[in-house]
């Protein structure tokens, strides 16, 4: 399984569902279940919290660096990184270099973020 649409309907014939009942968990319409599953568009950030309680795990690949825990950790919550930087109290672009490695956080910033998406451990691979 590549994508969530993957995920999603794999999860949803297991469970014997229709895409009507799983977007209602979802709390999306069920057109959306059908575009997500046909791989035709991909699942907004702030669903990914529902997609992963409907899954029961999180299909997101492993985190093999800080920037990529980061970012794994923010998209888990449902946050764009503009809110994650509102949540942080920092400038979004701040957020979007961490994520793409351009500099790191402080000591004092991992311990923000560390509580703020509630990681506790920032080891990596």
């Amino acid at each position: 399984m590549n994508t969530l649409g993957d995920h999603i309907r794999t999860r949803r014939l297991d469970l014997g569902l229709f895409q009507s009942q799983v977007a209602e968990q979802i709390g999306v319409r069920p057109q959306t279940i059908t575009n997500w599953e046909g791989n035709a568009s991909q699942p907004p950030v702030q669903y990914i919290p529902d997609i992963i309680q409907f899954l029961g795990y999180a299909p997101l690949p492993p985190a093999d660096s800080l920037p990529e825990c980061l970012a794994a950790a923010r998209r888990r919550l449902g946050l764009s990184q503009r809110k994650m930087a509102e949540k942080l109290g920092v400038d979004p672009a701040t957020v979007m270099g961490w994520e793409a490695g351009r500099h790191q956080p402080t000591g004092k910033s991992l311990d923000l973020i560390g509580r703020a998406l509630d990681v506790r451990n920032w080891q990596v691979g």
